[in-house]
């Protein structure tokens, strides 16, 4: 699985990163590249917690973020 990291910038300034293919990895930051480091750690989390519950199989995965 690789899933890529979105990056969006509000109207206040403020940068959002999400992974589409994991609803639930959304962070936001000041900076594009703080939003998007705290995506990268959010996603193991919410995928941990997904196979936890038994909502999810376990798979490889790979979360890649172009600069």
């Amino acid at each position: 699985m690789n899933d890529s990291i979105d990056t969006e910038q509000e109207e206040g300034g403020r940068w959002i990163a999400e992974v589409p293919e994991l609803p639930g990895v959304m962070a936001y930051g000041t900076k594009r590249e703080g939003a998007r480091v705290r995506a990268q750690l959010l996603a193991p989390k919410v995928i941990a917690e997904r196979l936890e519950q038994g909502e999810a199989r376990r798979i490889d995965i790979r979360i890649s973020a172009a600069a």
